[in-house]
């Protein structure tokens, strides 16, 4: 079986993953707070993570796997975003989900096992909140339920930093009624004018915390294998996950292993609205670029390296993406490479992984195995599937003459394994006076489209 490393955040240190049950594989991603499109930076952590579901899927058997991503649909940005709009919370929430699963699919992101939304789990989150208060680890005070830091002796573990320099460092919530200023909110009241539930500290609703750690719990156990997220959740989020998660279930983890992509910058700058470089997932599907080659962009770096997506490195992978797909068309894929999963397994080396898809294609010995090699390993990265591959066909430029191509691309081929090469000749010179740029190597070929494509001048080839 093939061996998979991590880097384990809390560890600090790359560690060989050896699941809790092997026949039951278990691994939680923090969701979205749904309230707005998705941006390309908060589209990062689902692919990187995607990647690392398809691995333990390969490894483990597709039925030994089990992911949870969660929605935090009750949250004080929706609340806002229904005041502002006249809208009602629901409807905000449903579309914004609706729109999530619409972007996350065009990038290739397999849907998780269970998505759990926030406001389905409101009675295990109290009934956690009620154990914290039961053995000392959380009080009330002032309508609020709040978890107390110092109870936990392991608090900042995860982060490496002492509560004093996280009170020194955080932007902590200033209130008369906290006995220490890291304590963090459990339960929080509600105005008439908000959601709220009953519960036994008065109408009111949960803190952003609680939420992970009880649907958690109810979901894949006290402890679990793998929880994972972007960086920017590693403090406070993951912190006070793990101390609540722990004191309320009595363990040492909360998971096994903990992992945190790192951040997102557009030409070498992080995205902001002020720098006029933030733009949404569906900003660039609209724009024309295929969910496909986002996903190629972001592949290409580490996932703990940050990433910078840049036009050139859009431009690279459409390319690639093209060739590829022409030289695997109407082939179907063989075992996966091994190569290629060492570089998986290796702390999910996608980067790595990448480079060896270049090497199948570009090998000297490349024949129909490689190529259906490439195809099979491509598919496990979330790569090459049918239903991304429309753009290839429909592309502007093309004026979806991508098909015509690839068939006279064939039949010349078929001469030139005849002998016709005056025939073959023809069409390559019928192409090239079209705008089609080939590249022979051997025994295959791969084509792209040059900035003075003609899709006419095709027809007197057909």
């Amino acid at each position: 079986m093939t061996t998979i490393r991590l880097h384990n955040s809390r560890t600090r240190t790359k560690e060989v993953f050896t699941p809790l049950d092997a026949n039951n594989v278990r691994m939680y991603v923090c969701g979205p707070t749904v309230y707005d499109r998705a941006h390309l930076g908060n589209a990062r952590p689902v692919v990187a993570f995607d990647v690392l579901f398809r691995l333990l899927r390969h490894v483990y058997g597709a039925d030994h796997v089990t992911y949870v991503r969660n929605f935090t649909d009750v949250d004080d940005k929706i609340n806002a975003r229904a005041a502002q709009t006249g809208r009602t919370i629901t409807d905000i929430t449903d579309e914004t989900i609706g729109w999530y699963h619409a972007d996350m699919d065009a990038l290739g992101a397999l849907r998780p096992t269970v998505e759990p939304r926030a406001t389905e789990w409101i009675g295990a989150m109290k009934d956690m909140v009620a154990e914290l208060i039961a053995n000392g680890h959380a009080y009330e005070a002032d309508g609020h339920v709040l978890f107390a830091v110092e109870s936990y002796a392991a608090y900042g573990a995860l982060s490496g930093r002492s509560i004093d320099d996280m009170i020194a460092g955080a932007r902590v919530e200033v209130a008369p009624y906290k006995r220490n200023p890291m304590d963090f909110v459990l339960w929080k009241p509600s105005s008439d004018d908000l959601p709220g539930w009953e519960s036994a500290w008065g109408r009111g609703r949960p803190g952003w915390h609680i939420e992970c750690s009880a649907m958690a719990r109810e979901l894949l156990g006290a402890t679990f294998d793998v929880h994972a997220g972007g960086n920017d959740l590693l403090f406070p989020h993951h912190e006070n996950e793990i101390a609540q998660s722990c004191c309320a279930n009595g363990t040492e983890n909360m998971a096994q292993v903990w992992l945190h992509n790192e951040m997102l910058q557009v030409e070498g700058k992080k995205m902001s609205k002020s720098l006029g470089n933030f733009f949404t997932v569906r900003d660039l599907l609209d724009q024309g670029v295929p969910g496909e080659v986002i996903r190629f962009v972001m592949l290409s770096t580490h996932y703990r390296k940050p990433m910078d997506w840049t036009e050139k490195k859009r431009e690279e992978a459409e390319a690639t993406l093209r060739k590829w797909r022409h030289a695997t068309a109407g082939l179907e894929p063989s075992e996966v490479d091994e190569r290629f999963i060492e570089y998986l397994a290796d702390d999910l080396n996608t980067a790595g992984a990448i480079g060896q898809l270049h090497w199948l294609f570009n090998d000297p010995s490349y024949d129909k195995s490689m190529q259906r090699r490439l195809l099979a390993s491509a598919k496990l990265l979330g790569l090459m599937s049918e239903d991304l591959g429309d753009w290839v066909l429909t592309k502007e430029i093309t004026g979806g003459a991508d098909r015509v191509v690839m068939d006279l691309m064939s039949q010349r081929f078929q001469y030139r394994q005849m002998k016709l090469y005056d025939m073959a000749d023809k069409i390559r010179d019928g192409l090239h006076a079209a705008g089609v740029i080939i590249e022979d190597q051997g025994d295959r070929y791969s084509y792209e489209f040059s900035v003075n494509f003609d899709p006419a001048k095709l027809e007197g080839l057909k």
